[in-house]
């Protein structure tokens, strides 16, 4: 069986299955047979110290835009339930929670959450919904660490309907190309000057989730978003652009900055690692666009010039090294953009409805991020990472994650669309070894074709609660258009 031709995980009958085909697709990835247990000494079930606080266990909940909150920028019924859904979870770190934009005109959609100061209230309620749920299922929150993902969403902004309204870093000859943003249009580019007003956003969203109650931000660089956008601003002009510093200059100015304003609050990133070249649908799967007469490539991060299929972690290592020195606390390693090429930051069986068929066996992918934050704790040993990209190993995902614990791969395992189907798993694992296999994600991609469709992001195929739902008949026409 080759890379192209692939079986759906839930066809592997045992870890020893998975392993074989570990074996056969030449990946070193650990996988154990069985789930282990906080009484049987589980990895996954050691507290760790992030920053000057105890964090009860090894498991995380990924950030997540639900596309569910109201068009004032607060929360909703739906977006309630989720929180009460990570608090209910067993997993002691939730990292962001929720993407919320710092600005009304950086929101990736017209439902999503606002951290601005007229938003304090709506944020509040969320964070207790949250802590009580926890409370009430665990008897208490006091290891228990939550946090606010603070965003611009840059090129992919839709704050008033889903029409883009982008703002971005520089002309990405490929991006504007496939969104359709002229390339000598130049209003749509921040100035030098827009960037200061821009950073003081960010300092005010801090101290809003300060004043929220929330422990920490999470200042998102991820995804293909502003933040991260400007890591690859290799042909922008000014001091935010050009080499290594001014393409990471913006970045560390806002933690600079917030941490002058909020002593107090930790920091954290959420970081996309690496990055590689925009994906398309090809004859038979997904394929990259045509980049040959763009080498070599300066539209990069954590990639190859010469070729940027290939992953190159110079830059992307140098820069945890400096978030360190900065103060950032710790760091949730992820890749890609889930516009853009899919398959790398969002290994699935089935595409999104905007996406492509698989280029090779998912696990590829899988693997590809795991072992990427391998090296990058090896080369950074002394800050905590969380570990993303986990969701595609299904049944055997808890196998992989304690054995990546134990062995020091990473310090974290963290779950996102996993939770949306199934945000009992860190707990059913501890306590029992057991998994609810009809809950398990089986990465249908549901929960990013409803938002491609200006609908609710849920798990309409498992969670009763979106199947039964009027969208989900509507999810269900779209998607045969």
């Amino acid at each position: 069986m080759t890379s192209h031709q692939f079986n759906k995980i839930a066809t592997y009958r045992s870890p020893a299955e998975l392993r074989a085909r570990l074996l056969e697709l030449n990946i070193e990835l650990p996988c154990d047979d069985e789930i282990q247990t906080t009484a049987s000494g589980s990895p996954l079930a050691a507290p760790i110290q992030i920053g000057n606080f105890q964090v009860g266990n090894r498991w995380c909940i990924h950030p997540m835009e639900g596309w569910d909150g109201n068009t004032d920028g607060t929360p909703s019924d739906k977006t309630f339930r989720r929180w009460r859904h990570f608090g209910e979870s067993g997993a002691k770190l939730i990292w962001g929670g929720e993407a919320a934009a710092v600005q009304h005109s950086g929101r990736a959609n017209p439902n999503q959450l606002l951290a601005t100061p007229d938003h304090v209230t709506g944020l509040q309620q969320l964070l207790l919904e949250l802590t009580t749920a926890h409370v009430e299922k665990f008897g208490s929150a006091d290891d228990l660490l939550v946090g606010l993902q603070l965003t611009h969403s840059g090129r992919f902004c839709r704050p008033n309907n889903q029409d883009l309204e982008p703002r971005i870093a520089y002309h990405h000859p490929l991006l504007d190309d496939k969104y359709g943003i002229d390339p000598q249009d130049n209003s749509v580019l921040w100035t030098d000057d827009e960037l200061e007003t821009l950073i003081d956003s960010y300092v005010q969203a801090a101290q809003t989730a300060e004043q929220s109650g929330f422990r920490f931000v999470d200042v998102k660089s991820c995804h293909g978003y502003l933040l991260h956008e400007f890591l690859s601003a290799t042909n922008r002009d000014g001091i935010y652009g050009g080499d290594f510093a001014g393409r990471t200059r913006l970045l560390k100015t806002i933690i600079s900055r917030i941490h002058d304003a909020c002593p107090n609050l930790q920091i954290l990133v959420r970081l996309s690692f690496f990055d590689t070249i925009p994906f398309q649908q090809g004859a038979l799967w997904g394929e990259p666009v045509d980049f040959q007469s763009l080498l070599p490539y300066q539209c990069g991060f954590g990639c190859d010039p010469q070729d940027p299929t290939q992953i190159d972690l110079t830059e992307p290592i140098q820069l945890v090294t400096d978030l360190k020195e900065l103060g950032v606390t710790a760091l949730n390693l992820s890749c890609g953009s889930p516009y853009y090429n899919p398959h790398l930051q969002r290994p699935a069986a089935f595409p999104p409805s905007d996406g492509y068929q698989p280029p090779h066996d998912p696990l590829l992918d899988v693997a590809k991020q795991i072992t990427a934050v391998r090296q990058c704790k090896a080369a950074v040993p002394d800050i905590p990472l969380v570990g993303t990209g986990y969701s595609y190993l299904q049944d055997y995902l808890p196998h992989v994650a304690q054995a990546v614990i134990r062995a020091g791969w990473v310090d974290m395992v963290g779950l996102g669309r996993m939770v949306l189907s199934y945000w009992n798993l860190p707990a059913d694992t501890l306590q029992t070894g057991t998994m609810q296999r009809k809950s398990i994600c089986r990465t249908f991609s549901d929960c990013t074709t409803a938002p491609r469709n200006a609908l609710a992001s849920g798990c309409y195929p498992l969670d009763p609660y979106y199947k039964q739902s009027a969208e989900a008949g509507t999810l269900k026409e779209r998607k045969k258009k």
